[in-house]
């Protein structure tokens, strides 16, 4: 949590100098199930913006496993008419913390914690709906590159000695309707 807060103020800082640029954001759909997204998109000159945004899962536990990541992208975004208004593209670095119970350990005593690196793009649409609010729907995906140890759910032990495990695959990992407030 405090990693969190850490992130808004070094976002809200960040940006200070250009407030009728920004828009501060958030994800209605993650956030109703307990997994906030918050962010800040702000203007790069005429067609291009920049946003960094941040998604927290703290669940001590989801069916006896726990549920806890921490992300962290920036972007860069191109849109074809205006900023801010009608279709876009970005491409994104990002990285994450994880501890997480992978799909095909559930109902074990096994889950998973490490981290991931990601590269990829997002397509998204942004429309107005007063001065000073906008909604911004998007999805995106690209190359995860995760390298995690296993743990027993019982001792907290590692299940795994031997070096770390790695996984890449490309995925779609991004996604939601962000409600932005032009600051």
């Amino acid at each position: 949590m405090k990693k969190l807060r850490f992130l808004i103020v070094l976002f809200v800082l960040t940006f200070s100098s250009s407030y009728s640029q920004t828009y501060f954001k958030f994800n209605a759909p993650t956030t109703l199930v307990g997994v906030p997204q918050i962010g800040i998109e702000t203007s790069l000159g005429q067609k291009w913006t920049y946003q960094a945004d941040v998604l927290g899962s703290y669940w001590e536990s989801i069916n006896g496993a726990p549920f806890k990541t921490l992300m962290v992208f920036s972007e860069v975004r191109y849109h074809f008419n205006e900023k801010y208004k009608g279709l876009y593209v970005g491409g994104h670095i990002g990285g994450a913390l994880f501890e997480i119970q992978k799909w095909d350990y559930i109902n074990t005593d096994k889950y998973q914690k490490g981290e991931a690196l990601f590269f990829g793009a997002t397509i998204g649409y942004q429309f107005q709906i007063s001065d000073k609010w906008m909604i911004d729907m998007f999805v995106g995906g690209g190359n995860q590159q995760a390298h995690y140890k296993g743990r027993y759910l019982s001792t907290g032990k590692p299940y795994e000695f031997s070096s770390y495990n790695k996984s890449g695959e490309w995925l779609p990992y991004r996604g939601g309707i962000m409600f932005s407030y032009k600051l």
